[in-house]
């Protein structure tokens, strides 16, 4: 893609819509097996071994043919339809209008506009807090499916009402610094490794590279609240255990590397999913905007 298609700030909220959305379809499709893996390795309380990975990662499937074992890593897949990035941007207007000069005497010009991609991108992870009801019944499908007990959505969300928002405050204290870290990681990258002033002018390599620093920075600031949530809503509907109390059992029985369970595999297998998705997203956009 050429790398001046677009001025400043020309992205159309359709275009920001189109592209994102575009892009979280293609993520779905590509990385949510590896994405049921991963939270199903958060949520084991054992320790893992060769001979217990398997059952692990496939449960009842373990010892089932190759089709039905890939296919049983696909659980909850609608409910994870709703994340994008395309809030960001528009997080990001929202400060260059009305704190630009906060930042640029706090920060300096530069760092000033640094701080803000990544000041926009945590209040986009805060702001996905609305979307937890669904989050939450994706991991249920994923690691608890026995908690629906054959109810279906629509009487779920009557019964558990707020339930579906258990574990709210840690995914806002997971979002917060994760999205931080990858949209400032990633702006940081097209600054000073590429020498970028406009980051709607990145090119799909510049932008595929920021986004490998921004996922890795991402992926292991969150990964011990990320590993607390998890636990949190895999349980089932009627067991309210605290944020506090996971903590403090994983750290009593599991010691505290068990907060980076899953961290390997998410940085080296989830890690080019949030690449890919956020590569597109960022490359996409600028170009729907010469359509919409």
């Amino acid at each position: 893609m050429s790398p001046t298609l677009n001025v400043k700030g020309s992205d159309s909220g359709a275009a920001r819509i189109l592209g994102s959305g575009a892009s979280g379809i293609a993520e779905l499709l590509l990385f949510h097996p590896v994405d049921t893996i991963a939270k199903r390795l958060m949520s084991n309380k054992t320790k893992v071994t060769l001979s217990t990975l398997s059952p692990i990662i496939f449960k009842e499937y373990a010892t089932a043919p190759l089709g039905k074992r890939l296919l049983s890593l696909f659980p909850g897949l609608g409910y994870a339809a709703g994340f994008t990035y395309g809030g960001q941007p528009d997080f990001n207007d929202i400060l260059q209008k009305n704190y630009k000069d906060s930042f640029t005497n706090a920060f300096g010009e530069r760092k000033g506009k640094m701080m803000m991609q990544a000041t926009a991108g945590s209040l986009t992870g805060i702001g996905e807090v609305v979307l937890l009801p669904l989050d939450a019944l994706k991991i249920k499908r994923q690691v608890n499916p026995e908690a629906f007990r054959g109810r279906g959505v629509v009487r779920i969300f009557l019964e558990e009402g707020t339930t579906l928002y258990r574990g709210w405050g840690w995914t806002m204290a997971r979002n917060a610094p994760g999205s931080f870290a990858l949209f400032g990681a990633s702006a940081v990258t097209k600054e000073y490794l590429f020498g970028i002033q406009d980051y709607h002018q990145a090119t799909w390599g510049q932008n595929f590279v920021a986004s490998i620093a921004g996922a890795v920075a991402s992926i292991t600031v969150a990964a011990p609240l990320d590993t607390i949530k998890t636990r949190i809503q895999n349980a089932n509907f009627e067991n309210k255990v605290s944020g506090f109390t996971v903590v403090k059992d994983l750290l009593k029985n599991e010691g505290p590397t068990a907060l980076f369970k899953g961290l390997t595999p998410k940085i080296l297998v989830v890690g080019p999913k949030l690449v890919f998705s956020y590569t597109l997203a960022q490359s996409l956009i600028p170009w729907f905007s010469k359509y919409v």
